[in-house]
């Protein structure tokens, strides 16, 4: 069985593929470099504003790290006394209706890091302010007291905002001048933690050390659970639910169309073949209608006259034995030649002979024959044409055999 040799119009579409794949594959080598600017503190993020290092770090020292992508209300089935969430820069996320699950989290024992000025509102009691100056560089932050995150030394990150510590719950661990950048308060059984930047946790700010020992503690020992939440940075545990507000689902609607009309152009070219079915033109009844619809189209209603006179002038030469002489003359001596060859003239045969050829004098002018007065007087030309021809046959005079229909 030999293999049938693609058409001309297959050869093109996988000539166009082929230099699209060869494209793709010469830019993935040859481009330039990625430009860092995805500020996103994501898991998925390896720029440097993302989480991907200490997602990576924390589970290889012995945390059981997982992501966290669905809403808050699914903390419930997690252990919250062992269990430290991480909400870095929520970002343009909706919190009212996931923050009571948070406090009931915390009420249950849980630990939530908020890093970032978006994050701090996610916190119950949430209490930040503006920062009391500019910081236009890295801050070194001071520590202040002996707790764990105090401990971690002078850690470095921008400030973003400031927390009001004048609630005596609220623990100060480092502060940049009279700001506090980082502090954690007791909720009921849990704990929550704030910082001003989710700098420290990022792929760059966790080159430095005190930054390492500052996350460390902020999440606890290890074998303990830290989620990192990428919920409120878009990402849904449903990929079509990821998709959505993304040019996703526009350009698979796109491509679908595309796919449709290469099936439906190419491979109508390319099925069985048979022969299309011819329609016969030849109709005799069929051709009539046409001439008729042109002949009404052009307002031609002399043709139609004029070849009524040919017929009944060809009848009288050919069966009536009138020579052609005479019917070369006036309708009153056409009349009269019938008259005397048949016995007897149908009633009417001069006026309409006159009718006839007063219609092909006055085509033109405003007087011309109407197409329903045309249409009547071919009808009385037939009409004597078949009550003279009737006479013949029966040897009886033509006038019996004729009534005047006009």
């Amino acid at each position: 069985m030999s293999l049938r040799t693609p058409g001309r119009d297959a050869r093109i579409l996988l000539g166009i593929t082929g230099a699209a794949l060869l494209i793709v594959v010469v830019g993935a080598f040859f481009a330039p470099a990625r430009v860092d600017s995805d500020a996103t503190p994501s898991i998925d993020n390896s720029g440097s504003a993302g989480a991907k290092a200490a997602y990576t770090l924390l589970g290889q020292l012995g945390y059981h790290v997982q992501r966290f992508d669905e809403p808050a209300a699914a903390l419930d089935r997690f252990p919250a006394e062992h269990t430290t969430l991480i909400l870095a820069a929520a970002g343009a996320y909706d919190y009212r209706t996931d923050k009571d699950h948070f406090s009931d989290f915390l009420n249950r024992g849980g630990h939530i890091l908020a890093a970032g000025s978006t994050s701090g509102p996610l916190l119950p009691g949430a209490s930040q302010r503006a920062a009391s100056r500019i910081y236009t560089s890295l801050c070194d932050a001071v520590p202040q007291g002996l707790s764990p995150q105090a401990r971690a030394g002078h850690i470095q990150l921008p400030i973003e905002m400031s927390w009001d510590a004048s609630d005596p719950g609220t623990i100060v661990d480092q502060a940049c001048g009279s700001d506090p950048v980082v502090v954690h308060y007791p909720v009921q059984q849990g704990e929550a933690i704030w910082w001003s930047s989710p700098y420290p946790l990022s792929n760059r700010g966790l080159q430095n050390d005190a930054n390492l020992r500052l996350l460390l503690a902020a999440v606890g020992q290890p074998g303990s659970t830290v989620l990192f939440d990428e919920y409120i940075h878009g990402a849904r545990e449903d990929l079509w639910d990821t998709a959505a507000g993304t040019p996703v689902v526009p350009m698979g609607w796109q491509l679908a169309i595309v796919g449709l009309l290469l099936v439906l152009s190419f491979g109508r070219r390319n099925g069985p073949r048979r022969t299309p079915v011819r329609v016969q033109r030849t109709s005799p009844l069929e051709f009539a209608h046409s001439m008729g619809d042109l002949y009404r189209k052009a307002g031609a209603v002399t043709v139609a006259t004029s070849a009524a006179e040919r017929r009944l002038m060809h009848f009288l030469e050919t069966q009536g034995g009138i020579p052609r002489v005479t019917l070369q003359g006036s309708p009153e001596a056409i009349a009269a030649a019938v008259a005397e060859r048949f016995r007897a003239a149908p009633a009417g045969l001069a006026q309409d002979l006159a009718s006839v050829r007063g219609a092909e004098q006055t085509s033109m002018s405003p007087q011309a024959l109407s197409p329903k007065s045309a249409l009547a007087l071919v009808r009385r030309i037939d009409h004597h044409i078949a009550a003279l021809s009737a006479s013949i046959t029966a040897g009886q005079p033509a006038a019996a055999h004729v009534k005047d229909s006009r």
